[in-house]
């Protein structure tokens, strides 16, 4: 496994977590616990890349994907809903929200000239096939397809962000 696919890996397992624990009934916690705060999610990155990325020399990725991801985790969303109209985003299962999360962010706010679009997707598809359920590979390559069939309009137009297309 490459270390960029592991990074993707952990950053998608972090992200599932702070996910998991903000769709939770905040009852459930001691008042001393806020899911939301920037320290908790932290301890999670922190905690899975001690415990999964063994060997792995630079973690700079994954911390780039997953706070990236956090910090513009409203504008995603946007961006994921007007692709997937039929799939209300909290419909949409814990697995696929992050993978599609993860995949637009490299798609919208990642270095092209690093990760180039194709292999954002794929690698998206290949994390939904992973870790998601039987159908999550084709439904994260149909969205993330159609996101970037928008990218690529955008594009033709001189801009460069599909971010724009959706607030």
């Amino acid at each position: 496994m490459s270390s960029r696919h592991l990074s993707r890996s952990i950053a998608l397992q972090t992200l599932y977590e702070w996910d998991f624990y903000n769709s939770l009934d905040a009852k459930n916690y001691p008042a001393s616990v806020n899911t939301k705060s920037e320290s908790f999610f932290k301890k999670i990155l922190e905690d899975n890349i001690k415990e999964l990325a063994d060997g792995l020399d630079d973690t700079n990725f994954i911390k780039m994907l997953s706070e990236g991801v956090k910090e513009h985790k409203k504008d995603i969303d946007k961006i994921i809903a007007a692709a997937a109209t039929n799939w209300p985003l909290k419909q949409i299962t814990l697995v696929d929200r992050n993978v599609l999360r993860l995949g637009v962010y490299e798609l919208d706010y990642g270095d092209k000239k690093e990760v180039p679009p194709k292999v954002a997707i794929n690698e998206a598809i290949e994390l939904a096939k992973t870790f998601g359920g039987e159908s999550s590979g084709k439904f994260v390559n149909g969205v993330l397809g159609t996101i970037y069939r928008t990218l690529l309009e955008k594009g033709k137009k001189g801009n460069n962000r599909i971010i724009l297309e959706y607030k």
